[in-house]
């Protein structure tokens, strides 16, 4: 008998903020993606700044040993952190000294103490808000009366994560609407009228589609077969699809093996190459 997959290891991380954690809870999830079957016990504590607050932290990395990995920017909180860990014997690592080390030699600039510089309330935060309402608004085809505001639309069958790239493109500051494919229903004829918004096919393998589509009706403890999954169904949906975005001249992007952010990235780069002037026969692979 072949030997099975490896068991994986376990081992604790403390993610220690003096803001939301959100920088080092993405840098902790894209480095422990680096290792196989290495999987990491997360304890997140933002909006550290006191010393009572590092007290607690350093009692909790204590009773559960591992790496503590932190973005404190006051340095006397810092000193505590680091030197509490020195006496735990605990590897403390400043998750941002490597870059802003970096960028402070390049740039001959001095470095902010202000804590959540990142979160400020600007103009882009605001128009990520407004790019989420616009999602929000314009998902499963609706308000398709003014789709000429998107700057993306999103087309493609049902569960081909229109939605949820749609919302995390909004977090980027883009305004995605997405529109569904219905069997026995045309498009909305405004879809192929439109001058302004990038147009993107969304396409699935007829296989995983199936699948999905199985662990939705489980989801909602549906027992009946439909054409919804059945195989000759879903495929004469899928072939009927690619065939639309091939007469419209659709950049199509397959999601069979993508996640949301992988996708997210293709449509990214495809306006980036639209405002270049390049062509946009092909979605990045």
């Amino acid at each position: 008998m072949p030997p099975g997959p490896p068991l994986a290891t376990y081992f604790h991380v403390h993610l220690v903020s003096d803001s939301t954690g959100e920088t080092l809870n993405a840098m902790t999830k894209a480095v422990c993606a680096r290792f196989d079957a290495v999987l990491p016990i997360e304890h997140l504590y933002p909006l550290v700044r006191s010393a009572r607050q590092l007290e607690r932290v350093l009692r909790e990395v204590e009773a559960a040993p591992g790496v503590v990995v932190h973005t404190m920017i006051d340095r006397e909180l810092r000193g505590v952190l680091e030197q509490g860990c020195r006496d735990l014997d605990t590897p403390c690592i400043a998750a941002l000294d490597p870059m802003t080390a970096a960028f402070g030699r390049y740039l001959g600039a001095s470095l902010s103490t202000r804590v959540g510089a990142q979160h400020a309330l600007d103009t882009e935060y605001f128009n990520r808000i407004e790019a989420l309402n616009y999602a929000i608004g314009h998902d499963d085809g609706q308000g398709t009366q003014n789709l000429e505001t998107a700057d993306v639309i999103l087309v493609g069958v049902s569960r081909t994560s229109k939605t949820p790239t749609s919302i995390y493109l909004a977090h980027r500051g883009v305004r995605a609407a997405n529109v569904p494919l219905v069997p026995g229903r045309e498009p909305p004829a405004a879809l192929f009228e439109l001058t302004r918004p990038l147009i993107v096919g969304l396409v699935v393998s007829p296989d995983r589609l199936i699948q999905i589509r199985r662990n939705r009706l489980l989801s909602l403890n549906e027992q009946r077969e439909s054409a919804y999954v059945d195989v000759d169904a879903v495929r004469e949906e899928t072939v009927k699809a690619r065939r639309l975005f091939d007469r419209a001249g659709w950049p199509v992007i397959d999601v069979t093996r993508r996640s949301v952010e992988e996708t997210a990235a293709a449509i990214i780069a495809l306006l980036n190459a639209r405002a270049a002037g390049a062509p946009l026969t092909e979605a990045p692979a």
